[in-house]
């Protein structure tokens, strides 16, 4: 089930060269610190979940099969990455650093954090650069 986030989210890449949309509540805001995610994004993969049939996409994205269960969606021109997409679900993980804001989301968890990088910790109270 979807969670009380609220709809019509839009986003783009780095360039503008693909724009998105999604119109039905997005779920489950989350941070993956795994290896592939950690390999594509340069530090940690940060998305939200919408069902497909809410998702529309303009632009040209060109899809890396990252594995046998998934493939992400990035913008060729600027590199951007965008988009995660289990074969297995009716839904596409969304980039969170490329939804317009305000957003009215807020990261609730971290995933796969025994895979994380060595070069940092997670802990509940970090410095926060302002």
């Amino acid at each position: 089930m979807y969670k009380s986030t609220p709809a019509n989210l839009t986003g783009r890449c780095l360039c503008g060269g693909v724009t998105f949309t999604a119109t039905a509540t997005a779920k489950d805001p989350a941070a993956c610190h795994c290896t592939q995610c950690r390999k594509q994004s340069g530090h940690i993969w940060a998305s939200v979940q919408v069902p497909l049939s809410a998702f529309a996409v303009k632009g040209d994205v060109r899809w890396y099969a990252a594995s046998d269960t998934a493939k992400r969606g990035f913008c060729p021109t600027c590199g951007s990455s965008l988009f995660w997409k289990s074969h297995a679900e009716d839904e596409i993980g969304v980039a969170l650093g490329a939804l317009e804001a305000p957003t009215h989301l807020t990261l609730k968890r971290h995933i796969f954090t025994q895979d994380k990088g060595d070069y940092y910790q997670i802990t509940p109270q970090q410095d926060q650069d302002t």
